[in-house]
């Protein structure tokens, strides 16, 4: 029987960096879950992501802009709010409020066969 590893999604928290950290917390053929602890970050000006697998996100902490390219104006997340965004959907982070904690779970075939943390 394989150990059972708990762990604590508001531990080890990078709350002083100056750039935004991504922490790895699973990842398997199509999965991959990360922690994002943003301090203030944002996307840069003009900039659209474009991934090629869904993403999940939770806001757990702190709050948010989320802007897609289709619309007109940014969706507002607070603590709790969750958001699908498909392959290709072109969004960005307008900004982000210090801290805020996210959940993030990108899945797909296009993210290959994966690696534990």
């Amino acid at each position: 029987m394989t150990a059972l590893h708990v762990s604590n999604l508001f531990a080890d928290l990078a709350l002083d960096a100056r750039e935004e950290v991504v922490t790895v917390l699973l990842s398997a053929p199509g999965l991959r879950v990360e922690r994002i602890v943003s301090t203030g970050q944002a996307s840069p000006p003009g900039f659209y992501d474009d991934q090629p697998h869904a993403e999940w996100v939770a806001v757990l902490t702190g709050s948010a802009a989320l802007r897609f390219a289709d619309e007109a104006e940014p969706r507002r997340l607070s603590a709790g709010d969750t958001v699908l965004i498909e392959p290709h959907r072109r969004h960005r982070v307008e900004e982000t409020d210090s801290p805020t904690i996210w959940l993030a779970i990108h899945f797909g075939p296009e993210l290959g066969s994966g690696t534990g943390p």
